[in-house]
C-alpha cells in the first residue's frame, strides 16, 4: 500500500475503473456467447441477440476496452454467423 495520499487516492479510483472495465468486457463476452448459443439451436430471436452483440462489442471499444480491430473482426464473425 502505498504512502502517499494521491498514490492511495489513485489505488482506489484503479480498483473502480478495473471493475467497471471487467464488468463491461463480461457483458461484451456474454451477449456474443448467448448469440452463439442461439445460432447453434436455431432460436427465433437470433436477430436481437445479433444486435445486443454489436452494441456490446461497440461499447466496448468505445471505452478502449478492446481494440478497433478485434471489434470490427468480432462483428464480422457474427455477421458471418447470421448470414448463414
Amino acid at each position: 500500500m502505498p504512502n502517499i495520499e494521491s498514490a492511495i487516492k489513485r489505488v482506489r479510483t484503479s480498483e473502480v475503473a478495473n471493475a467497471k472495465n471487467s464488468s463491461q468486457l463480461s457483458t461484451m463476452r456474454t451477449a456474443i456467447k448467448k448469440f452463439d448459443q442461439a445460432v447453434e439451436a436455431g432460436a427465433d430471436n437470433v436477430d436481437a441477440l445479433f444486435k445486443d452483440a454489436v452494441k456490446a462489442i461497440d461499447m466496448a471499444e468505445s471505452k478502449g476496452l478492446i481494440h478497433k480491430n478485434k471489434a470490427g473482426r468480432d462483428k464480422s464473425r457474427l455477421s458471418k454467423k447470421i448470414a448463414k
